[in-house]
């Protein structure tokens, strides 16, 4: 990727990661175009692995896991919770704010996104039930806020 797409990165927080090579389109580099993002992508499914565009990065692995599969073994190991139970069904939430939350959007009846999502609908497979009017970190504190007053979803 980093051979053929000019200005692409490999992610400055990559060092943290254990399951993923996270490519920077748009956080610590200037923001690709839509072209060479898609270029990113092309590159990494070209060579067999899993590539989804967040609003910062293309994260790309080996593997059938994303991140709905590994929240259900999560919870069914540490909490006992199935992906069908009432409580998974009726009062978990899951907030995201790119495309590459769509599994996630898709596996909870309760899905928000921020708004900055806004920017990259055409890219998100599933949408979530409700998107923010405000983006990032303000959006998420909105969300948390009408949970606090029980008025969320």
């Amino acid at each position: 990727v980093l051979a053929n797409v000019e200005g692409a990165a490999v992610a400055s927080d990559q060092a943290y990661r254990e399951t993923d090579l996270a490519i920077d389109f748009s956080e610590d580099v200037p923001r690709l175009g839509d072209a060479e993002i898609d270029q990113i992508v092309s590159i990494c499914r070209s060579a067999g692995a899993v590539a989804k565009v967040s609003s910062i990065h293309v994260n790309t692995w080996f593997g059938d896991h994303n991140k709905a599969s590994m929240t259900r073994q999560l919870m069914q190991d540490e909490f006992g919770l199935t992906h069908n139970s009432s409580l998974a069904r009726d009062i978990c939430a899951f907030i995201g704010d790119s495309p590459n939350d769509a599994e996630m959007f898709a596996a909870h009846k309760k899905s928000v996104g921020v708004a900055n999502l806004n920017d990259l609908l055409d890219r998100c497979e599933t949408l979530p039930t409700w998107i923010t009017s405000e983006r990032s970190g303000a959006g998420f504190r909105e969300f948390a806020e009408l949970v606090l007053d029980h008025k969320a979803l």
